[in-house]
């Protein structure tokens, strides 16, 4: 089944470490967000292989908006 990589907190988008069809482990950086200041590394929590990532550069996002979708 697919695991949803959702946002942790409000923020922008500073970077997005991953494209789809990427394979990536537990612990992996997919996204980082700038939330408060601060730089905010959103890692996936499993391995896997990246299916979608709904996250853009410079974009703003809210709690739980969709990110990355794992497979």
């Amino acid at each position: 089944g697919a695991v949803t990589v959702k946002a942790p907190m409000p923020g922008n988008i500073l970077d997005v470490k991953v494209q789809a069809g990427a394979s990536v482990k537990a612990g992996d950086v997919l996204v980082v967000l700038e939330a408060m200041k601060m730089e905010i590394e959103v890692s996936a929590p499993v391995d896997g292989t990246v299916k979608s990532v709904s996250a853009t550069v410079g974009t703003a996002v809210n709690t739980d908006d969709l990110l990355v979708v794992l497979g």
